[in-house]
């Protein structure tokens, strides 16, 4: 059986897929298996894929016969993971050489849950380290309690599913699956649902992941409808805490996280087109009446004033509307 589960979904990355897979031969060994998710792509990939099957060990092509999203397609990965460990890249990132040896071997040091790591963004030519806001490093540490406080960057808040790695116990019987109806923001709420459930992780050092920024297919990229759906992750996190016994405790963060992006994204509907942008205020007023009103009305408070008043002012003439 294998030590290391490596998830690699893969859709329309042509472009880069030879770079990708050239970084998981240079990592390969014989206790990684490599699972290549196929996600119905249209151009190049899965000819890319299938000559790379036969010259990297350890590694099987599984294809969607309809394109289901990332969300689902790390899914269909995680089902299939033989190994101890998993971890995943994206189909347009890469490895430096040895890296998931030193993320295997970290892990087993440290004997933990999961493993959360630095990372590397590329734009271009440019290379910047992007550290994981753990308040220590290189230690064991109770996810739930990394959360908090609302008002800074905490691990809820570094979404980078494949900066990290993580004991397949955690997947156990259908647990710590992707939301496959989201089609953005599946990440976010992976994250926080991983430091619910868990019960010990450490953030480590280590850089090897590289995420390759500006791509022009990226979701991150896109603006269209598939970008409101941090709405419904985040609607789901809030209902996940209304059932958790310690739930209240990370309320102010998830609503301060929420409001946020609403901030973010209605001082940016310009760049919608019209049918989206409507959808969005009317979505973010829906939002906001179904959060805890005392919890906003104390986020609101804290805060600066253009993004609280604009909420403010949002949420009050879509109620006179």
């Amino acid at each position: 059986m294998p030590k290391l589960t490596v998830i690699v979904p893969c859709y329309n990355v042509q472009e880069f897929a030879e770079d990708t897979l050239r970084s998981l031969a240079n990592n390969a060994g014989a206790d990684t298996e490599f699972l290549l998710v196929d996600d119905c792509s249209t151009d190049a990939t899965p000819e890319i894929l299938d000559r790379w099957a036969y010259r990297l060990p350890g590694a099987t092509i599984l294809r969607h016969e309809q394109n289901r999203g990332i969300a689902q397609s790390r899914n269909s990965g995680i089902d299939a993971a033989r190994g101890d460990y998993v971890t995943f890249l994206d189909g347009d990132d890469w490895y430096g050489p040895g890296h998931l040896d030193a993320l295997v071997g970290r892990i087993e040091e440290l004997g933990c849950d999961f493993v959360r790591t630095d990372h590397v963004r590329s734009t271009g030519t440019t290379r910047v380290v992007h550290r994981a806001p753990a308040p220590v490093r290189e230690t064991v540490l109770r996810p739930r309690d990394v959360i908090a406080p609302p008002q800074v960057e905490t691990m809820v808040d570094y979404p980078f599913v494949w900066a990290g790695v993580y004991r397949r116990e955690l997947f156990a019987d259908g647990a710590l699956r992707f939301d496959a109806g989201l089609r953005t923001a599946e990440d976010r709420l992976w994250t926080w649902r991983l430091h619910l459930r868990a019960r010990s992780f450490a953030a480590s050092g280590l850089l090897g992941v590289f995420y390759r920024r500006g791509v022009a297919t990226s979701l991150t990229q896109i603006r269209d409808a598939r970008q409101l759906d941090f709405i419904p992750a985040h609607d789901a996190l809030l209902a996940d805490l209304a059932a958790d016994p310690e739930g209240e405790r990370f309320l102010p963060k998830a609503v301060r996280t929420y409001c946020a992006l609403l901030a973010f994204h209605l001082a940016a509907v310009r760049r919608y087109h019209a049918p989206v942008a409507r959808r969005l205020k009317k979505r973010a007023t829906t939002a906001m009446r179904g959060m805890p009103q005392d919890v906003l009305e104390e986020t609101l408070a804290g805060m600066d004033h253009a993004r609280a008043d604009m909420l403010r002012r949002h949420r009050a003439v879509r109620k006179a509307a």
